[in-house]
């Protein structure tokens, strides 16, 4: 029986290397069309042979879609070499369906299968809203007949425009209450009459220049009651709670780039001068290339909670997924800036050994935009401080321990269970859990040294510090929630559920049976130094630099660049 794990290899196979001047689907090739604004013919039909589109259905319509955590895995091997190719061959599709996935009927859910099984796209053309970005500007409307609804309207900038069969279209009701303002439609363009919808022109981007960003415009078009999807007025809830499902994905495809990135950087520096030095002897360059390697690790430990918790803590991980897709592109855009100062003037480099770094750096904001990019993330998380503060902080159990451990089983993907709102913050209280386990150590030594004890210690207490700050709010406090104060506590906070995700992987790795651990997550060096990095961040009081963590690490980094595998948990062999 194929495993995930033999999907992801055979599709990280099927490209090839990326640095081989002779691969038709390398660096050279991607880079070239890319400069064209066009997508590589032979990339797409890779992923036609795979199948990708199924990893995007669940499995009671016939797909492969059953883990969320597998399916952030399975986008990285597209990712790692095209953001535009990731994107607008299939992930937009996903971002497309959730929809349907979460509210729609037996019908709707077969219509949406069929269509992306058959190796056909599906668009999404969402509303707008006031934190959005200028791709959500304009929009569609719908209004209410004896037969139907009349859609009209139009919408400049949607993924996959013309190359969509399916439309999930977010229109206006008219004459709608508050919040119940827009309907979700999910449509057929087969099955509209001619003329209803009309491609407009693409739009140019910076960055993910291949991808097809282009208009839409329906006219007059009638469309059935069994188009809606969910209830008529359900838009706003709906696009939340497909936000749920999408979130936890941001992670996997920024680390993906990053990764890219960062190996680029790792093999520029470690070239040998006519002295026979070479940049790595540098300290600057060591801690850049460190520190890069270790904002993948912070990113993807999010990545694994944010996915899993779909399927574990359904009720609480709405903040998890939220804080997942805010701090990846945040950690991963900040890294770029501290490497493109060691990649100097190559920073620039439109083609040759280290073009794929501009590349990927010009990606990222595009591929972690988003509905309603970092603004409505953190939106999302404070309303849900207030109750954790008073209800949750050091009184919550600890989550169970397979939220950090991508080697065991999950429960099926219930998507009725996910809540807009957390009910608690298991993953805190692992944090103090952890705080706790290092104190009770005799010396630390064992567990990673007074380093390691010292910042779970410090970490704790900035926990402590938001409690302070957040259990005076009274929930559902908009001034209170919306002052520049509360929005940099909220990223605090992201920082914080950060470091218990890290330290929650480093412990069940530690305890994991024999043969069943990575060597290098159940040591103490790297979750030392990721303490390290988010507690520099916050600003809170630092041990002594930990010297030797920080050159373990460095020497992962290295080793992984010379045995080609990749800057995550999972070390994974690449072409």
């Amino acid at each position: 029986m194929t495993t995930a794990q033999d999907r992801i290899d055979a599709l990280e196979l099927a490209f090839g290397s990326l640095d081989d001047p002779g691969n038709p689907l390398g660096a050279a090739a991607l880079l070239a069309a890319d400069a064209a604004g066009t997508v590589l013919p032979e990339a797409e039909r890779v992923l036609d042979d795979f199948g990708l589109n199924a990893e995007f259905v669940p499995a009671d319509v016939g797909g492969r879609l059953e883990r969320m955590d597998l399916l952030g895995r399975l986008l990285r091997p597209v990712f790692r070499r095209d953001a535009s190719l990731g994107f607008g061959y299939g992930l937009n599709c996903f971002f497309a369906a959730a929809p349907v996935w979460t509210a729609g009927d037996d019908a709707q859910r077969r219509l949406a299968a069929r269509l992306l099984l058959s190796g056909r796209r599906l668009a999404v053309a969402r509303h707008e809203v006031a934190h959005g970005n200028d791709f959500v500007r304009d929009e569609f409307t719908a209004r209410a007949v004896p037969d139907g609804l009349v859609v009209d309207g139009s919408k400049s900038a949607v993924a996959n425009a013309s190359r969509a069969t399916g439309l999930v279209v977010f229109a206006r009701t008219e004459g709608a209450s508050r919040g119940r303002s827009h309907t979700v439609l999910l449509l057929d363009r087969d099955e509209l009459p001619a003329g209803a919808v009309e491609n407009l022109a693409r739009r140019t981007t910076t960055g993910m220049r291949s991808a097809e960003f282009g208009g839409l415009r329906i006219t007059d078009c009638l469309v059935p009651h069994s188009a809606v999807l969910g209830e008529a007025g359900d838009g706003y809830e709906l696009s939340l709670r497909s936000s749920l499902l999408i979130r936890g994905l941001i992670p996997s495809i920024v680390l993906a780039g990053a990764d890219t990135a960062l190996r680029t950087v790792a093999r520029f520096a470690g070239r040998s001068r006519a002295d026979g030095r070479s940049s790595l002897d540098v300290r600057h360059v060591r801690d850049v290339l460190t520190g890069g390697f270790l904002d993948l690790l912070i990113i993807d430990c999010l990545a694994l909670v944010a996915t899993r918790a779909l399927h574990l803590l359904p009720r609480q991980m709405s903040a998890y997924a939220a804080a997942a897709a805010y701090l990846a592109p945040k950690l991963v855009a900040e890294s770029m800036d501290e490497m493109s100062a060691v990649l100097g003037e190559e920073t620039f480099a439109q083609d040759g050994a280290y073009a794929m770094f501009q590349k990927q750096r010009r990606d990222l904001p595009v591929t972690s935009l988003g509905h309603a990019g970092s603004a409505g993330r953190q939106v999302s998380i404070l309303p849900q401080l207030p109750y954790f503060a008073r209800h949750a902080w050091f009184a919550d159990p600890e989550p169970p321990p397979d939220l950090f451990r991508p080697d065991r089983e999950l429960p099926p993907l219930d998507l009725s269970q996910p809540a807009l709102l957390g009910d608690g913050d298991p993953l805190a209280a692992t944090l103090v859990a952890c705080t706790d386990l290092l104190e009770d150590a005799d010396d630390g030594v064992g567990l990673g040294g007074p380093a390691l004890r010292f910042l779970a210690r410090v970490l704790t207490g900035e926990l402590a510090e938001l409690k302070k700050a957040f259990e005076n709010v009274a929930e559902g406090d908009r001034e209170a929630l919306s002052s520049p104060q509360s929005f940099g506590l909220a990223d605090r906070y992201t920082l914080v559920l950060a470091a218990a995700a890290c330290l929650g992987v480093w412990r069940e790795q530690r305890s994991a049976p024999a043969g069943r651990a990575d060597a290098f997550l159940a040591a103490p060096a790297w979750v030392t130094a990721v303490l390290y990095r988010l507690v520099a961040r916050l600003g809170l009081p630092l041990p002594d630099r930990p010297v030797e963590p920080q050159r373990l690490v460095l020497e992962e980094v290295v080793a992984r660049l010379h045995d080609r595998r990749s800057y995550d948990l999972y070390a994974s062999p690449l072409a």
